[in-house]
């Protein structure tokens, strides 16, 4: 689908992203964005601002590890 759009709109994946491998697997095929709502949803239900703080900075950390690591798996 990413193609279909050549570059003329942003792709933005919204749905489905529960780890930082997601979020890098979406940016390679070529999103320009990606929304996480419902891991900052649980954050946030959970542990109020310091759960919402605490699981972006694991998703963070799952990206910065995985790009460290090469990402080779897109599938």
């Amino acid at each position: 689908m990413i193609e279909a759009a050549a570059g003329r709109i942003p792709v933005i994946v919204d749905g489905g992203v529960r780890r930082g491998t997601d979020i890098f697997k979406a940016l390679a095929l070529g999103a320009s964005a990606v929304g996480m709502g419902r891991p900052y949803a649980w954050g946030l239900a959970a542990f109020g601002q310091p759960g919402v703080e605490a699981v972006l900075e694991i998703l963070r950390r799952e990206l910065e590890n995985h790009h460290a690591q090469g990402g080779n798996d897109l599938c």
